[in-house]
C-alpha cells in the first residue's frame, strides 16, 4: 500500500505538472476528420491543434524509478477544454472535448525491463453546424495511443549471463514518439524498432518504424487527406562529452505508401524524401541556452498533374532557438527564435500538396518535413516556405503567495514572411503574390490549483499581411481544466 500510495503522488505530480495536458485530446481527437477541400480549414485547424500538443508533450511520458525489482504503477488524466477560433472562412467555430486517459507501467530488475501503454478515449462536441465533417458530436472509441516495451540490454547480460559489454545498449519495441535532432524535420509516433548504443561520449539511435493508421498526412490532397502509410529509416548520433554543448547529426529516410482513395489516374502523390540534419543543444554561457539545427532534404516528388514522371527534391531548413532563464524568484524567461523553411516559386497552389504543387520545372525546392514547431495558436502556418522570427517572455507574477505561486503568464509574439513571394503558403486565404504574410500576438496562463488539478487559457489574435486580401483579423481563444487521478 505504501508503494502504491507513492506511486500515486508520482502520478499526481506529474499531472500537475502537465498544465496543457488537455490539448492533446484536442490533437489526437481530430484523427477522423476529412478535409472539407484540399488545403482548407480543417488543415489549419489541425496545425493549431497540434501546436498546443507539443507543449507539453514530453511531461506525458511516464518514466518509472528502478527502485524495486518490479514496480507497477497506473493512473489517469481527465480533460475537459472549450475551443474558439476564426478559421477566416466563417466567422467563428466553437468546439468542446472530453477526454479520458488510463495509462499503465512497469519497471523490473531494477531498469532492465520497462513497459508503458496509455489509452485514449473522448467525446467531440461542436456547436451546431461548426464541424468541418458535418459531425456536430462525435465519440473518439478506445484506442492505443502508447504502447512499447523496453530491454536495457546491457543490464540484461550482465544480470542473466555475467557478461559485461564495453558499451551501454538498449533495444525497444512498440509505439511512442519519435524525435531527430530537435524535432524540426522529424518529430512524430510511430510504430518502430529501436536500438540504441552509448559509449566513449558518443549516443547512436537507430529507429525503423511505421506511422500509425490514424496519422494525417503532410499532403492535405482529398485522396490521400486522411491516411498516411510511411515507412521511416532514421539514425543519428549525438557526442555527449561536452560539459555545455551536445552535437548531433542524422538521416532520415521516408519512403511513402499510401493509397490513394478514391484512386486519381492523372496524379500520383507518392512523396519520398531523406533528410540530413546537423546541429547542436546546449548552453553558451550561464543561464543562456540554445538549439540549432540545420536540414538538407533531397528525394523525389510529384509536381501538380504529374503521375509519369518525378521530381527531383532540392529544399532546407533551419531553426535557432536562444532563452535566457533569469536568477530571481518569479522565474522569469525571455526567448527568441527564427526558424526557415525553403519555398519553390513554381508552387503556386500549395507549399505540401501534390495537387496544386510544383508546376514549372522538374526541380522542387519547396521543404516538407514531419517535425514541428510553435509558429503560432491562430495563423499556424506549417513549416514550408516561410520565414519565422518569434520572441517570448513569461514568469511566476505571485511566488510569495501560496494560494497564486502556481500562477504562470507568459506570451509570444510572431511576424511571418514567404521565402518566396510568388508561392503558395499553408493558408489558402494568402491570396495576394506579397511576401508579407502578418504577425500575430498570443498570451497564456497557466495555474497549477493543486497537484490533481489545473486550468489553463490559451489567446492569441492573427493580423494578416499584404499577402492577404481579406485582412480581417483572426482570434483564437481555449479554456480548460485537467484533473489528474
Amino acid at each position: 500500500m505504501h508503494q502504491r500510495r507513492e506511486a500515486a503522488d508520482r502520478s499526481r505530480t506529474l499531472l500537475g505538472a502537465a498544465v496543457i495536458l488537455f490539448s492533446v485530446s484536442a490533437a489526437h481527437a481530430q484523427l477522423n476528420l476529412q478535409p472539407n477541400q484540399p488545403g482548407g480549414p480543417s488543415d489549419l485547424f489541425l496545425q493549431r491543434q497540434r501546436q498546443i500538443e507539443e507543449e507539453n508533450r514530453a511531461r506525458l511520458d511516464r518514466v518509472l524509478p528502478p527502485s524495486q525489482k518490479v514496480l507497477f504503477d497506473w493512473g489517469g488524466w481527465f480533460d475537459w477544454y472549450t475551443f474558439l477560433f476564426d478559421d477566416g472562412f466563417d466567422s467563428s467555430r466553437t468546439q468542446r472535448s472530453y477526454t479520458l486517459r488510463l495509462w499503465g507501467a512497469m519497471t523490473a530488475e531494477q531498469g532492465t525491463h520497462d513497459a508503458y501503454v496509455r489509452m485514449r478515449t473522448a467525446v467531440i462536441d461542436w456547436n451546431g453546424g461548426d464541424a468541418f465533417t458535418g459531425r456536430d458530436d462525435d465519440y473518439v472509441s478506445p484506442r492505443l495511443e502508447r504502447g512499447w516495451y523496453q530491454l536495457d540490454v546491457t543490464k540484461a547480460l550482465k544480470r542473466y549471463a555475467d557478461v559485461t559489454l564495453p558499451l551501454s545498449l538498449k533495444t525497444k519495441i512498440g509505439r511512442d514518439f519519435v524525435q531527430a535532432g530537435t524535432g524540426y524535420a522529424i518529430s512524430l509516433p510511430l510504430d518502430h524498432v529501436q536500438v540504441r548504443g552509448e559509449a566513449l561520449g558518443l549516443e547512436t539511435t537507430f529507429v525503423v518504424g511505421r506511422t500509425p493508421s490514424s496519422t494525417q498526412n503532410i499532403d492535405r490532397s482529398r485522396p490521400v487527406a486522411g491516411e498516411s502509410n510511411r515507412t521511416f529509416w532514421i539514425i543519428e548520433t549525438k557526442y555527449r562529452g561536452f560539459r555545455q554543448h551536445e552535437p548531433f547529426a542524422y538521416v532520415a529516410i521516408n519512403r511513402d505508401h499510401t493509397r490513394e482513395d478514391p484512386v486519381d489516374l492523372l496524379q500520383n502523390y507518392q512523396y519520398d524524401s531523406t533528410y540530413v540534419g546537423f546541429g547542436s543543444t546546449g548552453e553558451l554561457v550561464r543561464n543562456l541556452r540554445y538549439a540549432s539545427e540545420w536540414v538538407i532534404e533531397r528525394g523525389q516528388s510529384y509536381g501538380d498533374r504529374r503521375f509519369l514522371y518525378t521530381d527531383e527534391i532540392k529544399a532546407w531548413a533551419f531553426d535557432q532557438v536562444l532563452e535566457y532563464l533569469f536568477d530571481h524568484k518569479t522565474k522569469p524567461r525571455l526567448s527568441g527564435e527564427y526558424m526557415f523553411a525553403s519555398g519553390d516559386p513554381d508552387r503556386l497552389g500549395s507549399p505540401t500538396n501534390a495537387a496544386g504543387g510544383n508546376r514549372g520545372d522538374r526541380v522542387d525546392n519547396g521543404f516538407i518535413g514531419f517535425g514541428f514547431r510553435d509558429t503560432g495558436l491562430t495563423f499556424a502556418p506549417r513549416l514550408s516556405n516561410i520565414h519565422i522570427w518569434r520572441i517570448g517572455a513569461s514568469f511566476l507574477p505571485l511566488p510569495d503567495v501560496e494560494l497564486l505561486k502556481a500562477l504562470e503568464l507568459g506570451t509570444n509574439w510572431f511576424l511571418y514572411y514567404k521565402h518566396r513571394s510568388d508561392a503558395a503558403s499553408s493558408d489558402p486565404l494568402a491570396d495576394e503574390q506579397s511576401g508579407y504574410l502578418g504577425w500575430e500576438m498570443d498570451y497564456f496562463v497557466n495555474y497549477r490549483i493543486t497537484s490533481d488539478l489545473s486550468i489553463t487559457v490559451r489567446f492569441g489574435t492573427f493580423f494578416p499581411g499584404s499577402a492577404f486580401s481579406d485582412q480581417t483579423t483572426r482570434t483564437f481563444l481555449l479554456t480548460g481544466v485537467t484533473w489528474s487521478f
